[in-house]
């Protein structure tokens, strides 16, 4: 008790020098635990894919299109137990800035394949209903003030025109890992459209999802698909629901390695801080460290008060800057709309930061206690003479 003390009396001692100290710290904890949120939210998609679902999309680029007739053929493949169909639509509402991602599905089973989107059951039967129905996930609803029964116009550039749909049902997010600022409409109300307007580019399907009754055959059952569209005109390429979603992130993977070295080397520079500290905290008191000494304390002493008033100073900061992650990532998360879709600070992100501050208390610490160990008794007390 007496040495916990005498620990927080040394970091109190030189209270702007430690204020300084410990802001530094909180803006560097809570730097890295946004950078880290941030590099999670690119890979939330893959996190969240599940084992049993794959994606069929043409061989060539996901650009080009597969027709509807491949659907009954990977439905006969052993092991297959749903499949749905889905296009990027790529609308504008109002104005280019409201990006968010939209797709035409089969109204019928799309949902079926996806239990992590809660839809109200009566509310799902009225977007059935109604061929120009949409369902809207509840941070898109909140971003954008949706509520069920509203009107929603989307302005198509991959398919031109402009597009009506009304608001039938708000889905939420089984968990947290949910991406819930998706729009879906009906596919059948997008290639009736077409039919009239561009016969051409009428039955067209973007991708198949397809699902698995055993989930440890998937790569199996992904060549039994992909082997008999071989030397067809619209050959595929079936992937894991996660592999896809990867292959999203890969286009972009340099930034996200440059973000996640930037949160490293902020935890650099605070231990750069940190270290000057405590080796001017350790010089200015070599006088007391050579007294401790000469009274008979051991070296192991005076490197623990070093240790401890460091970890001291660390905990307290990074325990500052892990409690304000939470609210700025929040804040963050409603600031950038729809550009994270799933924006949660992870279990992982804090065990980093806990972990990162208790490396930076110790690392601070190690030139500054084996200094003070060494401090001669003689030269000690002939600085305080």
């Amino acid at each position: 008790m007496q040495t916990a003390k005498l620990i927080l009396r040394n970091a109190l001692r030189h209270k702007l020098r430690t204020a300084l100290t410990l802001l530094g710290l909180v803006v560097a904890i809570l730097a890295f635990g946004l950078l880290s949120t941030v590099v999670d939210a690119w890979y939330a998609g893959a996190k969240a894919a599940s084992t049993a679902r794959l994606i069929t999309r043409n061989a060539i680029s996901l650009v080009f299109s597969l027709p509807p007739s491949y659907e009954q053929k990977i439905r006969q493949v052993e092991g297959v137990s749903q499949v749905s169909i889905a296009n990027w639509f790529g609308g504008i509402y109002k104005e280019p800035k409201n990006f968010f991602p939209q797709f035409a599905v089969d109204a019928h089973n799309y949902f079926d394949l996806f239990p992590e989107f809660v839809i109200d059951p009566s509310a799902r039967r009225d977007f059935q209903r109604d061929r120009k129905g949409a369902v809207v996930g509840r941070k898109l609803a909140e971003t954008y003030g949706f509520k069920v029964g509203d009107g929603v116009t989307l302005k198509g550039t991959i398919f031109p025109g402009n597009w009506d749909f009304v608001v039938r049902a708000i889905y939420d997010g089984r968990d947290q890992s949910v991406d819930t600022s998706q729009f879906f409409f009906h596919w059948d109300y997008l290639n009736e459209t077409m039919k009239r307007t561009a016969p051409r580019r009428a039955n067209q399907v973007g991708i198949y999802v397809v699902e698995l009754s055993n989930p440890g055959r998937a790569a199996e059952i992904s060549r039994e698909i992909d082997t008999q569209f071989a030397n067809s005109l619209a050959e595929t390429l079936t992937e894991t629901e996660k592999a896809f979603q990867l292959s999203f992130v890969s286009m972009i993977e340099a930034i996200v390695v440059a973000i996640r070295l930037v949160s490293f080397l902020v935890i650099f520079i605070i231990l750069a801080v940190m270290a000057n500290t405590m080796a001017m905290t350790a010089r200015e008191r070599s006088a007391e460290y050579a007294t401790l000494k000469a009274l008979g304390f051991p070296p192991r002493f005076v490197v623990g008060l070093i240790v401890g008033e460091s970890l001291a100073i660390a905990a307290v900061g990074g325990c500052l800057g892990i409690a304000l992650t939470f609210p700025v990532a929040a804040a963050f998360g409603r600031a950038t709309g729809s550009l994270f879709p799933v924006f949660t600070v992870s279990i992982e992100t804090v065990a980093l930061q806990a972990a990162c501050t208790l490396g930076v208390g110790l690392v601070a610490a190690a030139w500054p206690g084996r200094y003070a160990a060494r401090v001669n008794i003689v030269d000690g007390l002939r600085a305080i003479a």
